[in-house]
Parts: structure tokens; C-alpha cells; sequence
């Protein structure tokens, strides 16, 4: 397939290119800077340059490439800024979508998140409704979420993955990351908050494979979900944090309930290289 793919220097777009190409894709990547646009084509690939908060030259870089893909891994996570990643997630969506759909493209793929669902006892399936029903920064996040979703439907073809937190190199939950800096700072809660991870080499993984899947949501997850009083502190002793957490034996957020991957292993034959959190944070 021809790819276009914007986020192609981000965390999972450094692992993904090299993926897409070596399977015979033709990627075009959609960059800022001359060079990450020299590193593109280092790999194989092509560039194109442009802001996706200009609608005509997301437009045009989309026409130019001419794909039969459009691949959306785009997140604006550097500082912690969550405002600011929504934002991407409702206009840059919005102006992806706009010019796939001008371009005639059929098939986008873009990043999701795997912890936006309802309240529930068990980790969530991907028919779960969106936590529309919550209130403050969560909720503000949810409704970015739910934005691009909604706009990433509108192709004919779509696969909306929802990841689980990254975690491994370039990610928050990474030595010298954002994450290891809280934990570092005791502010991580070791409680009864169930997570799903996913290992950010798998998460490229699965961006690669749902070019071939049918249309849907899936959840990108390893098989362990868990409470924070498991993974935190091993997490902390993965990045060097001393001090062991204090453990809290209060009950969860019943949003905070994790995901299940059931889905992608049984249905699409997706299965993780890092099934749990345990051995990959021992990795890190």
C-alpha cells in the first residue's frame, strides 16, 4: 500500500516506518523539520512537510502522496500537556480525516486510548460506551477522544486502536521519563486503579498489522491488567526509584478498570511480544 502517515517521528512512528517499509509498503511521512524529512528518507521513505493545524496544507500533502492509507499516529505529549494532546486529537483528526476523504483515500487507521470507557467490575471490551458521563480533565479527555473517533469513522474503511499506556523507550513510563519523575516524587498511586500497558515495540506492531484488519475498534493491550498497588512499584524499582510507594488498600475509580485484548487475540491473531507488564518494565 501507499501510506501516508502523520506522526511519523513520534514514539511509535520512529518504530513504525521501518515496519511499514520493510513489509513493501511505499510510506509517505508527514514532518516539520528538514531533519526528521532527511531521517525518512534515510529509511526508505518519503517526506512531506506541513503543520496538521493548517487544514489546506494537510490538504495538499495528503493529495500530493496520493495514498491508499492514511495512518494517524499523531500525540503532542512531550511537555504532559493533556490539553494540549485533546487539541490534537479534535482538530489534527478533523483535518486528517478532511483531506484522506478529499483524496479519495478509503482506509484510515489512527491512535486511540484504551482507558476512556464507562465504569464496570471487569477490564473493558471495545463495545464499552466512552465515559461521556464523567466530569473535569477527565472528561475533557474523553470528549478528544471521542471527536476523533467519531471523525476517523467517516472513512469507508477504519480501524481505531486503543492503546494501552506505552510504555519502553521515548514513552512516560520509561527510565528518565515522565512517569519514572513522578514516581521518583512518590506521586504515582499504588492503589486499586487497574491499568492496561502495552509495550510502545507492540503498539507499532499492531499499526502495522490493522492495515489488513477490518474495520473497528481494537483494544492494543497486554494480558495483564492490574491495580496500581502491583505495577507501581515495580515500575519504580524497573527506573530506579529507592523508595518503595506507599500502598494504599482503598477501592478504585470504577472507570479505572482497564481493557481487554481478548478481541485482537482471538479475532485478529494479534498477540503481544511483551504479554505482560511484569517482564517488560524489568526490560526498561
Amino acid at each position: 500500500m501507499r501510506v501516508f502517515l502523520a506522526g511519523a517521528t513520534g514514539v511509535i512512528g520512529r518504530r513504525l516506518v521501518p515496519l511499514l517499509v520493510g513489509r513493501g509498503h511505499s510510506v509517505t511521512g508527514f514532518v516539520r523539520r528538514d531533519a526528521d524529512a532527511d531521517w525518512l528518507r534515510s529509511l526508505g521513505a518519503k517526506a512531506v512537510g506541513g503543520d496538521v493545524f493548517d487544514a489546506d496544507g494537510v490538504r495538499r500533502a495528503v493529495a500530493l502522496a496520493a495514498p491508499d492509507g492514511v495512518m494517524h499516529q499523531l500525540t503532542d505529549l512531550k511537555s504532559g500537556n493533556r490539553q494540549a494532546n485533546s487539541e490534537m486529537r479534535v482538530t489534527g483528526t478533523r483535518h486528517l480525516v478532511d483531506a484522506a476523504l478529499a483524496a479519495g483515500v478509503r482506509r484510515v487507521v489512527a491512535q486511540s486510548i484504551a482507558w476512556a470507557y464507562e465504569a464496570g467490575p471487569v477490564p473493558a471490551t471495545e463495545d464499552v460506551p466512552l465515559d461521556l458521563g464523567s466530569s473535569g480533565s477527565r472528561l475533557r479527555t474523553v470528549q478528544g477522544v471521542a471527536a476523533l473517533e467519531a471523525a476517523v469513522r467517516e472513512a469507508p474503511e477504519w480501524v481505531v486502536l486503543r492503546y494501552g499506556l506505552l510504555y519502553g523507550p521515548g514513552t512516560w513510563y520509561a527510565r528518565g521519563g515522565l512517569m519514572a519523575d513522578a514516581a521518583a516524587r512518590g506521586e504515582l498511586a499504588a492503589d486499586g486503579g487497574v491499568s492496561s500497558f502495552v509495550h510502545v515495540d507492540d503498539a507499532a506492531g499492531a499499526a502495522a498489522d490493522a492495515l489488513a484488519w477490518p474495520a473497528g475498534f481494537v483494544n492494543v493491550c497486554d494480558d495483564v491488567p492490574a491495580p496500581g498497588r502491583e505495577w507501581v512499584p515495580a515500575f519504580g524499582r524497573a527506573v530506579g526509584v529507592v523508595a518503595e510507594p506507599v500502598i494504599s488498600d482503598g477501592e478504585r475509580q470504577g472507570w479505572a478498570r482497564g481493557a481487554s485484548n481478548e478481541y485482537a487475540r482471538k479475532s485478529l491473531n494479534w498477540a503481544p511480544a511483551w504479554p505482560s507488564w511484569r517482564e517488560g518494565f524489568a526490560a526498561l
